[in-house]
């Protein structure tokens, strides 16, 4: 109950607007930031209770702050079970859009890391250089469509190469091709988005194409990524191990097996999570709320490439 009293007594005050601004856009500021402020001071506690009360399990320790789901709670719990050290403690995040929802501001501003951030449109990228984070903490935006070709250089012309804390990549599209040609730094965690409507069976991915855009390829946007088995197949290859996914089905998370200590690995049969979000849309762009095994059969007629057989093949004819 004192922590229910605290947090409302936070809310109270933080969200206490003078009504002396006249200006709307300022108004509009001072609200997000005070949301900010809040969503920080909110997390803060559940950390100290995650310690408190010896949490030992990934699941349990979900909270969001700036994440899309439970993930900020995830690698706060990953980050103390590993300890990472000070001279770790850089990431590096593509996919961001605006990067007021993503994987690494929390860590950002809670933990004060170094980061590097990548996006494919000037316009998210101007606005995370006009956010007050871009002064506030150290972190390098980029304007970039990262692929195959270009991934390794980017990093190294941002002087991010080498030892990192946390790589996180989340692109709708290439993942697991960006993941494998990725050689110029050797991060602790490694954090890649799976699409679950692959299910747990199979090791598959989109077949590479560098101008990949999930919006185009199917009209459902289903259609994007790689299973969570051919991420773990290409991790063992690494030198990662499987650590668990986030309770949202979309996340997974790998750790290098020489700081992996009292963390346990995970087969894909017991780490796979079943999404239930429902993403897809129409023809039309809106959304449709397909639901679970009625979304693959939306894309059955899609052609996927399966890692172990080094085939391409449609969805239809991947043996149950």
């Amino acid at each position: 109950m004192r922590v229910v009293k605290m947090m409302k007594r936070i809310v109270k005050e933080k969200l206490d607007i003078s009504p002396h601004f006249a200006d709307t856009s300022i108004k509009l500021t001072n609200v997000s930031a005070k949301i900010d402020d809040l969503k920080v001071l909110s997390a803060k506690t559940l950390i100290n209770q995650i310690r408190s009360h010896g949490i030992d399990s990934m699941h349990k320790a979900e909270f969001r702050g700036f994440s899309q789901f439970g993930d900020d709670g995830i690698i706060q719990y990953l980050i103390n079970q590993i300890d990472i050290g000070i001279e770790y403690q850089k990431f590096i995040e593509f996919g961001v859009e605006d990067y007021t929802e993503s994987n690494t501001r929390f860590l950002l501003i809670n933990n004060n890391w170094t980061g590097l951030v990548m996006d494919g449109s000037k316009a998210n990228v101007d606005f995370i250089k006009n956010d007050k984070i871009y002064w506030k903490y150290d972190l390098t935006a980029v304007h970039c469509f990262v692929d195959k070709e270009n991934i390794n250089e980017i990093i190294s012309n941002n002087e991010f190469s080498g030892e990192l804390g946390i790589l996180s990549i989340d692109i709708d599209g290439n993942d697991y091709w960006i993941w494998e040609c990725l050689n110029v730094v050797n991060p602790i965690i490694v954090i890649v988005e799976y699409n679950s409507v692959f299910g747990e069976k199979h090791a598959i991915t989109i077949p590479y194409d560098p101008t990949f855009n999930r919006a185009a390829a199917h009209s459902s946007w289903l259609f994007w990524g790689c299973s969570l088995k051919a991420l773990c197949l290409l991790a063992e290859k690494k030198g990662y191990v499987f650590v668990g996914s986030n309770s949202n089905g979309n996340n997974a998370y790998f750790v290098r097996k020489d700081r992996l200590g009292a963390l346990k690995p995970l087969r894909v049969e017991t780490g796979y999570v079943k999404s239930k979000f429902r993403e897809s849309r129409d023809a039309e762009g809106r959304l449709s709320y397909i639901p679970g095994d009625q979304r693959l059969k939306t894309i059955k007629d899609m052609v996927v490439y399966d890692v172990e057989k080094r085939t391409l093949m449609k969805i239809e004819d991947l043996e149950a």
